[in-house]
């Protein structure tokens, strides 16, 4: 019998499970992490202790880096509803997962080796760009270093290790069973320890084959590293797609980072991208963070009310909309343009515009002609204004990420998450108003308004008291672009008429005109 299809009858609550656990957590200080810190101790207080591993950062020491953490838009609801919670149950170790031993002293890993009962894995680089030894250090070094603390832990009842949806991006279909290795990870880890740089650049390609970058690579390797586990521990992989801003909690539309299509809301309400290389009917996967944070706890107390026995699988989630609520890269833009008039961005720096193009040729000359040559106009001003050019720089940022994403954004993938939908049924009525989660109910036009109000405020700061003016700056570039544009139309139609053929076109139907005339005089 499987973890979802047993009797749950006599199991405790979630609330109930959680309660004197002692937790840890890798990658706390990340959007994911700081979501997963707030939902556990707001909806389960009674938990024992929360410990989180964070690393000395830019000379900053770890116990400033928690203090840094606390003061996230995050953690406003637990300030005002709970505001000793924080202080009193969470607390630091000092370590780094890219160092031998997770870089935990001597006296912190027995401390965490005999008081831990849960661990979340989520801690990992997502850029898509990383060079392979870095994404392997990071994302599967750090994952065989915590399974081998994770041995370790005297009384572990779960652990959930944080892959993503895309770690199989290769294949059309994704379902939730471990696929066939991309290559094997004690090999990938020895080649990445013994080669040079340059040498190691030069062989990535080859060597990842068909996986667009090295993130999906080494998450996809790291599945394999925990899968190896089953039966000797109470591991979980849990498999998001891309996790965006939050439906509901902490609160609507909180994020901490421009990835996705916040991101790509915002760069296009500065009037700053003006083409995307996508197809529009493409569905596009997006999971709100507070979904996703549900969804892990509970597989967190799914897999710890069982007793680990060696028959035991290692159960699979992936953490995506599937076919539970689908919006398309057509719908999303639509939905753009629509907000941008009612809460347009302050010190907009063009109004907005722009396509959607399925044509890579198409694509890039609208890059050069609606996004270099205006960057390349305005640095000029700026430089003979004395001030320091920066739009063609941030121009070529915004490039970059579109060639990061461009294999995600020009590809079609079927998500299979029956596990996750199973699971839900599974959580007790009593822990319905805490942890029950549902994408179908979702108003994605609500949400996506949530998203930019949420991109706006706790990304760019902008406070409500200004969206007047945003919006008379806004009207002014409106106008501004339709006269640039009656201008520079209006140019090219004088040019065009002055030129030499077209005045000889001019003549020769002058003289064409001329001679009906006088031959319908004789």
């Amino acid at each position: 019998m499987g973890f979802l299809e047993r009797d749950m009858t006599d199991a405790p609550t979630i609330t109930e499970y959680f309660r004197g656990k002692t937790i840890f957590i890798t990658g706390g200080s990340g959007f994911m992490g700081k979501a997963l810190i707030e939902k556990l101790l707001y909806s389960c207080s009674d938990l024992d202790r929360i410990y989180i591993l964070l690393r000395s950062k830019r000379g900053v020491k770890s116990e400033d880096r928690l203090s840094k953490v606390y003061e996230s838009f995050c953690f406003d609801r637990l300030r005002a509803e709970k505001p000793n919670i924080f202080m009193e149950k969470v607390f630091i170790v000092s370590g780094d997962v890219m160092e031998p031993g997770l870089g935990l002293s001597q006296e912190d890993r027995a401390l965490l080796v005999n008081r831990v009962n849960i661990i979340f894995h989520v801690a990992a680089s997502v850029r898509f760009d990383d060079s392979l030894a870095f994404a392997a250090g990071m994302n599967l070094g750090g994952t065989k270093k915590l399974i081998d603390f994770a041995k370790e832990v005297r009384d572990l009842s779960a652990l959930i290790h944080v892959s993503t949806s895309y770690s199989n991006c290769n294949r059309n279909v994704i379902e939730e069973k471990i696929y066939p290795p991309y290559a094997d990870w004690r090999d990938t880890l020895q080649i990445c320890d013994e080669l040079d740089d340059h040498t190691l650049q030069t062989l990535t390609p080859k060597y990842i084959d068909s996986i667009p970058n090295t993130y999906a690579f080494t998450k996809q390797l790291a599945e394999h590293v925990v899968y190896e586990q089953k039966g000797l521990l109470p591991a979980v992989i849990a498999r998001p797609s891309i996790v965006i801003s939050s439906l509901k909690e902490p609160m609507p539309g909180w994020l901490d980072n421009f990835n996705g299509p916040v991101g790509l809301m915002i760069a296009s309400g500065k009037g700053l991208l003006r083409s995307l290389h996508t197809d529009p009917d493409l569905i596009a996967d997006y999971i709100p963070v507070d979904i996703a944070i549900k969804t892990i706890i509970c597989m967190a107390w799914m897999r710890g009310t069982k007793k680990l026995e060696i028959t035991d699988d290692i159960p699979i989630y992936n953490c995506c909309a599937g076919t539970l609520n689908n919006i398309t890269m057509a719908e999303m833009v639509e939905f753009g343009r629509k907000l941008v008039h009612v809460m347009p961005i302050n010190d907009a720096l063009w109004s907005v515009g722009g396509s959607i193009t399925t044509s890579p040729t198409k694509h890039y000359l609208k890059v050069l002609f609606l996004h270099c040559l205006p960057a390349i106009l305005v640095d000029t001003v700026l430089w003979l204004l004395g001030k320091k050019p920066m739009l063609l720089k941030v121009q070529r940022r915004i490039y970059i990420a579109n060639m990061a994403l461009r294999y995600f954004i020009t590809k079609q993938w079927t998500f299979i998450n029956n596990n996750i939908v199973e699971l839900r049924s599974c959580i007790k009525k009593e822990d319905h108003g805490h942890f029950y989660y549902d994408m179908e109910t979702v108003d994605k036009h609500m949400y996506f308004r949530d998203c930019c109000i949420g991109g706006k405020k706790y990304l760019l700061r902008e406070k409500e008291e200004d969206l007047p003016k945003a919006k008379a700056h806004y009207q002014r570039m409106v106008i501004l672009d339709k006269a640039v544009q009656m201008f520079f139309y209006g140019y090219i139609f004088w040019w065009t008429m002055n030129t030499d053929v077209v005045r000889g076109w001019f003549n020769t139907a002058q003289d064409i005109l001329a001679y009906h005339n006088d031959f319908e005089y004789y």
